[in-house]
């Protein structure tokens, strides 16, 4: 069975991010999406609140989602993944994914790095400039799906 990774803060997953999990799909058998929990971080959702979103979203077996704290590489291993995915929007994402990857590869050489290039509509779209047009009462439809905006909704009800 190919299992591979995708980790990343998903603070809140976007049309970007899902493009590559239903990509990822297509090629291994399982995808466990890793929501990354880091305390030096300071997110918007929780991290319950942010996996909840993605299995919401993902309603399918070959879709797992999961918090973790640590090395990527680490993850990879414990979960029985020898495949981390990484999703590039633009030039510039390259650099540091590149970057990353060599160091993973120094912690595991076992441990592969597959690239997948979002969809050209959704290669402008970050969990932050979502956070920010909604924030500033914009319509965040177009970048991310009704259940993420249902929560930011609430959230900034209750503010």
């Amino acid at each position: 069975m190919k299992k591979a990774i995708y980790p990343g803060s998903f603070d809140p997953i976007t049309y970007g991010h899902i493009d590559i999990i239903n990509r990822a799909i297509k090629i291994f058998d399982e995808v466990i999406v890793v929501v990354s929990k880091n305390a030096n971080k300071k997110f918007l959702l929780s991290d319950e609140e942010r996996q909840t979103l993605i299995q919401k979203i993902f309603d399918n077996q070959k879709v797992k989602v999961i918090i973790f704290s640590g090395l990527t590489t680490k993850c990879a291993l414990e979960n029985g993944a020898s495949t981390i995915i990484r999703g590039l929007r633009m030039i510039t994402d390259f650099e540091y994914e590149f970057q990353m990857n060599l160091a993973n590869k120094e912690l595991n050489k076992e441990i592969d790095t597959v690239f997948l290039m979002t969809d050209i509509e959704h290669s402008y779209i970050s969990s932050s400039l979502v956070k920010e047009i909604h924030n500033l009462a914009g319509d965040i439809s177009k970048f991310a799906p009704p259940a993420v905006i249902e929560l930011l909704d609430s959230k900034k009800k209750s503010d």
